[in-house]
């Protein structure tokens, strides 16, 4: 029973690293749904089912608890999981949380109502179905009020990265970030809403200047998942993790070792 990441490619890796080193002890099972990657460009509901049914296969694989480390996961499928109900002693937890509490300078846990926060103009970089569902904004409005998000539909991203292509990526971090200054010309904190932008956080950073707060979230969602597991420290669990792909396993894995500069061998799903 290891703690289970999914995410719909290779992006979650950036997480399950930063657990990892967190966590050492903990064993991981991660789980990409590459075969049907990217989930950025689909409807809510058909990510929604890709969503449920990759957590079902992690469920019978032995996880108990699941981190949807996709953030259009989160964004589409999050909250209709948990409000349709969840079987008895199984949990998923998603990557908005942490971060928003990171930017508001909230306690893990702080369930006050919303309040004044020092960051009053927030960027926010997405694939384009995480951007449509709002799903960052109404997390936000239960911690802060009186911050306006301006979020950007980052196109092309995750393929670019998926397929290898560091050049495009950064190509189109460039335009995206310019196409963002045009309808907010000095944002204070920009929010990486995608778990594959971590790869290409300098170039972001670059991007938007030196002044700008870039918040990124591995090693937030990390810290949040050591502070859950100590307080349910039966969600743990014990057993072997391992590496899961719907995809092609050798061509996943090859990616996966260029990722994370370590070899990685996935099975298939």
């Amino acid at each position: 029973m290891a703690v289970g990441i999914f995410d719909s490619g290779l992006g979650g890796l950036t997480v399950l690293k930063a657990a990892q080193s967190r966590l050492p002890d903990v064993d991981f099972l991660y789980y990409a749904d590459s075969a049907r990657a990217p989930y950025g460009v689909r409807d809510a509901e058909d990510i929604y089912q890709l969503t449920k049914s990759a957590v079902q296969d992690m469920w019978s694989k032995g996880c108990d608890l699941v981190i949807l480390a996709c953030n259009t996961a989160s964004a589409a499928a999050l909250r209709r999981m948990q409000e349709e109900g969840l079987p008895a002693g199984k949990r998923v937890l998603g990557v908005f949380v942490p971060l928003i509490e990171a930017m508001t300078e909230r306690q893990w846990g702080d369930n006050s109502p919303p309040r004044e926060v020092a960051v009053k103009h927030v960027a926010l970089f997405a694939t384009p179905a995480t951007v449509s569902s709002r799903a960052f904004q109404r997390e936000l409005a239960f911690r802060a009020i009186g911050v306006d998000v301006e979020a950007q539909a980052c196109g092309g991203i995750v393929d670019a990265i998926e397929d290898g292509d560091m050049i495009l990526a950064e190509a189109l971090v460039r335009s995206h970030v310019e196409a963002l200054k045009r309808k907010m010309p000095e944002p204070q904190a920009a929010i990486l809403g995608c778990t594959h932008y971590p790869l290409l956080e300098s170039c972001f950073q670059d991007a938007l200047g030196a002044d700008v707060k870039v918040f990124s979230q591995g090693k937030l969602v990390a810290d949040s998942l050591a502070d859950y597991l100590q307080r349910h420290p039966h969600m743990q669990g014990a057993g072997a993790g391992g590496y899961y792909t719907t995809g092609n396993p050798d061509r996943v894995s090859d990616r996966a070792t260029q990722f994370l500069r370590r070899q990685i061998s996935f099975q298939a799903a």
